[in-house]
């Protein structure tokens, strides 16, 4: 029986920029910084809560994961902001809002009372967007 997940990935554009990003700018925990061999670094980061969920920030070149021409297309999806990869939580949204703009975080929707919640949405260095909700308490 699976009991949990442990690493998920998120493809980025460039892992020195996302290093930048997630870990000065959303305060995440690098957990990893490894070389991998040449042109290869396996780069995983946790939010300060939650170290047991590390998030692998993989950079998408050729080689064993993508052909050239897959790489090419997914360094385009990535960067057209195609995927939506999570939800982050935090306890006082207008409060990490603000930090994180602060910042340079950039938001592509205010925080905003939905039915479901609570929520904010932002995009990484990358293209990649989250929604940011807080905590139901």
């Amino acid at each position: 029986m699976i009991t949990k997940m442990n690493h998920v990935s998120i493809f980025v554009l460039d892992q020195d920029s996302a290093y930048e990003f997630y870990v000065n700018k959303l305060g995440f925990k690098v957990h990893t910084d490894a070389p991998m061999g040449p042109g290869m670094r396996w780069l995983t980061v946790c939010p300060p809560e939650q170290p047991d969920l590390e998030i692998s920030l993989m950079a998408i070149n050729e080689g064993m994961m993508f052909k050239k021409d897959a790489a090419a297309q997914m360094r385009s999806l990535v960067s057209k902001g195609t995927f939506g990869f999570g939800v982050f939580e935090c306890d006082n949204l207008l409060v990490t809002y603000e930090e994180l703009k602060a910042k340079g975080v950039e938001f592509t929707k205010e925080p905003t009372r939905e039915f479901y919640g609570f929520e904010a949405l932002f995009k990484d260095d990358s293209g990649n967007w989250f929604s940011l909700g807080e905590k139901a308490g």
